[in-house]
Parts: structure tokens; sequence; C-alpha cells
């Protein structure tokens, strides 16, 4: 994925204006010539010679012909930038293309490139580029890459001139900017069976339409373009005008995933905290299971979702899977921790949705936010919890281990309530805990879910 932005370089307001930054744009040498000439044009008149009041005035048009040179130089520079990708994972490279473009009749002087962006992706990018043919171009590029997701500004892009004499110097800032959108990292977790719905795509419904008599079908009016083999001939001979049976439509399997943004619930910042891994682990959750064909939500400790969702969620294995993931990569990007102390708005929503597997990525639990999260498995046909133990993150591996207790309340009350809660230990691999989910499960219903086979297989 790619994005592109350009601009032509910014224009000054104004004659008066214009001058005056020309003039000051006049480099040591150029401000010496001018100096110079206007030295030996005062010479000249003093002395009566005409000879010398020719060089004086050569030596002081020479900077002001070149000042003005680059003044008009700016109006005929356009540029832009490209990035590749637009979206990039934590921890990946992304690289920038710039290109300038000459569209005057007049060849450029040393043009000196520099690219505006934020510290955390690197140092400031500068190029050199020699002088540009009319109508020709220079492409250069650069890398950039963090460890932190987040929406980074590139530009705006600023461009040095200078003319073949060295007399002036511009700078010139363009107008437009991009932004590279870091999301987090993301884990490819393996197929397995948990306490949900029957598949991605399920047939449900169909089964339902089928086994059902004529009686029970719900009929709608005839619409142009309506095949005639729907046509319901009772019905119709019933309400004297034409019926037809309502179209079956695949009922998908809906999974919910919960993240804790809570700012009490966890410790410790930067790319490796226990924050960042749950961020990570829904990131790597919801791609999963958009990927098998479920409609999947994404929603916060705040009852917040992905601006654009629906009310089941995004629909996944479909064309627009890609750009459902990508929404959610990007609220995702840019999730902070919240003020909030408990999940009762998050629970409010559940508790008004339907059924469906219910993923959640916990920090610390006390025994109130606990009952809370226990009472939310009552809305869901299957629930995993991922518990991270945040002392054990902070803590150095040479430290003396924290209480054994810790978070054990919280685990046996989710479990006891019918979820399949885990401990995150320290820099645990998701996949493996995705398997043990898997492993721990107390038993499979009779409508046990599919995550990880094709959807509608």
């Amino acid at each position: 994925m790619t994005t592109a932005g350009t601009g032509h370089a910014d224009a000054d307001r104004g004659e008066q204006g214009g001058v005056r930054t020309a003039l000051a744009g006049l480099t040591t040498r150029g401000r010496s010539f001018l100096a110079a000439g206007i030295a030996a044009a005062i010479c000249a008149y003093v002395l009566g010679q005409s000879d010398l009041l020719r060089v004086g005035l050569l030596l002081a048009v020479l900077p002001l012909v070149c000042a003005g040179f680059l003044y008009r130089t700016r109006y005929r520079v356009a540029g832009s930038r490209r990035l590749s990708p637009a979206r990039v994972p934590a921890g990946s490279e992304a690289r920038v293309h710039l290109r300038m473009d000459n569209v005057s009749r007049l060849p450029t002087g040393l043009l000196m490139l520099q690219d505006r962006v934020p510290y955390v992706l690197g140092p400031r990018p500068r190029f050199v580029l020699d002088r540009v043919e009319p109508g020709g171009r220079r492409e250069v590029s650069y890398r950039v890459r963090s460890d932190l997701r987040g929406r980074y500004p590139l530009g705006p892009l600023q461009l040095r001139l200078t003319d073949p004499f060295g007399m002036c110097e511009l700078t010139r800032s363009f107008s437009t900017y991009d932004t590279l959108t870091v999301i987090p990292r993301v884990e490819a977790l393996p197929p397995v069976r948990l306490t949900g719905e029957a598949k991605g795509y399920g047939d449900g419904r169909q089964r339902s339409l089928a086994l059902a008599g004529e009686d029970d079908v719900i009929p709608r009016g005839y619409r142009y373009g309506d095949d005639l083999r729907r046509v319901h001939w009772r019905l119709t001979a019933r309400y004297g005008e034409l019926m037809v049976r309502r179209e079956e439509q695949p009922q998908r399997s809906r999974c919910t995933v919960l993240l804790d943004t809570r700012g009490l619930a966890f410790e410790g910042a930067g790319p490796d905290s226990a924050f960042e891994w749950a961020v990570s682990g829904t990131a790597s959750v919801l791609v999963h299971m958009l990927e098998r064909g479920f409609s999947v939500r994404l929603l916060t400790d705040t009852g917040n979702s992905v601006p654009g969702e629906g009310a089941d969620g995004f629909a996944g294995a479909s064309h627009e899977t890609a750009d459902s993931a990508g929404l959610m990569m990007d609220t995702l990007a840019v999730v902070d921790h919240s003020d909030g102390t408990g999940l009762s708005r998050a629970y409010d929503v559940l508790r008004s949705g339907n059924e469906g597997l219910l993923v959640a990525f916990f920090g610390d639990l006390d025994e109130e936010q606990a009952a809370v999260a226990a009472k939310m498995r009552q809305r869901s046909g299957g629930a995993v919890a991922f518990l991270l133990d945040t002392d054990a993150w902070v803590r150095e591996p040479t430290d003396v281990p924290g209480p054994l207790d810790r978070g054990e309340e919280a685990l046996r009350m989710l479990r006891e309530a019918g979820w399949t809660a885990l401990r995150v230990p320290r820099a645990a691999s998701l996949a493996e805990l995705w398997r043990q989910a898997d492993r721990d499960r107390t038993g499979l219903a009779a409508a046990g879910g599919t995550i990880g086979e094709g959807a509608g297989s």
C-alpha cells in the first residue's frame, strides 16, 4: 500500500516581502559582491572614473540577478512524497520516496533537500541534488523505522536552492505532508477449536429455513427483477398479488475482542511492556478471526469501538476484509491508557449485544473487576481471557519473585464463571497460549466453535 503527497513550494505574500526574502538569502559571497559593487560605484562617482563604475555595477548586479533567479525558480519546482507502505508494523521499516520535478524552462542550480521526520523515526534525512535540466526530475529515498506504534507526520519537505555562483541561497517549504501509521505487531495464530459458534460462515440460518414448513416462510412482495422461481404461489393466491420467498442468508459467527486499557491495570511502558503485548495480542486475534470469516468487533473497557463498525462488527472473508483489518489496526495504532477504573462500560455493551465468541486481554483485576468480567461470560457463546501478570513484566529476572497468589483469585473467579482463563508471563508467545487455551478448555459443547478452519468449510 502506498500513499502520495504532492506540493509546490510556498510563495511569499506580496512583492515587497518577496524582495526582502530574496535579499535575505544572499550568502557571504553575495553580500561581499554587493558591498564591493556599491563601494566601487561610490568611488567611481567621486573620482569620475567611468570604467570603475561599470565594474561596480557588474559586481552589484550579479548577486541581485542570482537572487531574482532563485526567487522565480521556487515557483517552478514541484515535489512529491510516496510511502511504501503507508501502514507498517512496529519494528519494521518503511521506505519514503521523494521526487523533485523541474517544471520550468531553465535549469536549476544545486538543490539541497531535507524532509522533516519525528525523532522516533530516525535522523532527519538530507540530500544534495545536482542541477536539474528543464523538465527533468530527481528521485531519492530513505528508510524510517519505529518500535513504538502511532501515527507520525512526515514533512513538510524543505528545499534549499543555490545559484551556480553561490551568491544566494533560499529555503523553500512545501505545503503537504503525509502520515506514517505504525501498527502493532501481528503474530500468526494456529488453527484451534475453542468454545463458540460453529464456523466463521455458519449455515444455521439456512438449516432453520430448510426445516421450516411453508407456513413458516416470511414472504415479501414481488419486485422487478426477482426470479420467478422464487414466487410462492400459495401465498400469491391468498394475498391476490405476487409474493416471493425471502432469500436465505448465511449467518456469520461473531467474535468480540476486548482490550483492557485502564492505566491502573498495567505497569511499565515501552515496546516491551505488558500493555504493548496486550495491544499486539488484540491485533493478532482480530486479524486471525477476520481471515476465518467471523464478524469481528473490537471493544475497549471504555465501551468504545472502531469508527464505522457495524452492529455485528466487521465481516471477514470478503473483499472488504483488508479494509476492515486496516481500520482496526489504525485504531490500535493510537490506543492509549484510559483513565477509567472499571469494566462496567464494556459489560453494558456486551450485555446488550448478541452471543458469540469473546476474547479478552486483561491487566490486573481486583476482586470487584474480576466479578464484572465474570458476568461478561453470560452473553457469550465462548470466552477466553488472557490475564497479564504485570508485576512479572516490570520485575527483572534476577529480582525476588512476587507473591505466588497475585491474580490467582481473579483466575479462579473467571474459570468458575466459565471462562478459559490463562495467565500471561513476561514475553510470552501468544501462539503457544492460543494452543494452551484449546488444551485447557473445560469441555466441548455440541456447538463448539472452530477457529482456524476456512470460512464456509
